[in-house]
């Protein structure tokens, strides 16, 4: 079988894949027009992250493809439909990285809570401004979860043991998976949270999180957002923290990447990270075993 890898991939996955007795080709960076004319090749797997979009123009190209393997979480840059139609399998790694970014979820909490960002700004500056950074503690404040799967209950688990109380909301569960965080409601879950952490995919019908979302939290919370961008409306975020009505956001992903919008970048309020959430080594040896058992198994009949 032949293998294309289309982003960075472990090597050692890589490796892996080769000495299995497949043939792998890697090619990383490709526009979505030169991904159609490679794919009229004859590869029947190809390997992808989140760089790479597979759309309806590269699969309808594609001669003998039969496995689409996504290295992560969502499916969101793969046309899913369009491989169902083809009798393509498309398949994913959920499970690798959700300790990363869990940890990164807990990082842009303290970094909102304590002004890391500013402090450390400040002392490069040249300042010592002791009395300038009075933050607050995550210890008995209220963490409002939105999506408690894998990710959304290994963020959990790290608040409940910062002495936080937790609940969820996730609209695919009527039982938590947890049972020291019960499942509320979506409006009890804004009205109550000090935190909302969002671990969901997009949502074909617009953001989670909007104007009319914002204006049911409590005055001064914070959101942080380490899913996908698009499921927290920016406008309205960008609002929200101008008026006071939020007290700061942090964000990994945005509904366009990288993001452009000077007011996000720039706004003294937001945490930011470039999409990070799975880039740990840890993260990427895991979601690299996870492809080649994928990708092995498959080859050998195995599905």
């Amino acid at each position: 079988m032949k293998v294309l890898v289309c982003d960075p991939l472990d090597p050692r996955a890589v490796e892996r894949i080769r000495e299995a007795g497949l043939e792998v080709v890697e090619k990383v960076g490709m526009s979505p027009e030169e991904l159609a004319a490679e794919l009229k090749k004859g590869y029947e797997i190809i390997i992808v992250r989140s760089a790479t979009k597979v759309r309806r123009p590269a699969i309808e190209a594609a001669v003998g493809l039969r496995l689409i393997v996504r290295a992560g979480v969502g499916l969101d840059n793969i046309d899913v439909d369009a491989a169902v139609e083809r009798g393509i399998e498309v398949r994913n790694t959920p499970k690798a990285s959700s300790i990363s970014v869990a940890e990164l979820t807990l990082a842009h909490m303290l970094a909102l809570a304590r002004s890391l960002p500013q402090a450390t700004r400040s002392m490069r500056e040249g300042r010592w401004e002791k009395k300038a950074f009075k933050g607050i503690e995550l210890h008995g404040k209220t963490l409002g979860v939105i999506g408690i799967g894998r990710i959304g209950r290994e963020v959990a688990k790290r608040a409940l043991c910062f002495g936080m109380r937790v609940i969820a909301y996730d609209k695919f569960l009527t039982e938590s998976p947890l049972p020291e965080v019960p499942l509320v409601s979506m409006d009890e879950l804004l009205r109550e949270s000090d935190f909302i952490t969002l671990h969901i995919p997009p949502d074909p019908s617009g953001p989670v999180i909007g104007e009319e979302e914002i204006a049911k939290m409590k005055d001064g919370a914070y959101i942080v957002n380490c899913a996908r961008g698009g499921v927290v409306d920016e406008g309205a975020l960008l609002a929200a923290l101008d008026s006071g009505k939020l007290a700061g956001a942090g964000l990994d992903v945005f509904s366009e990447e990288p993001p452009k919008d000077e007011r996000l970048l720039k706004h003294p309020k937001v945490t930011l990270t470039p999409h990070i959430g799975a880039q740990t080594v840890e993260a990427q040896a895991r979601v690299g075993e996870e492809v080649a058992e994928i990708v092995i198994s498959f080859a050998r009949g195995g599905g």
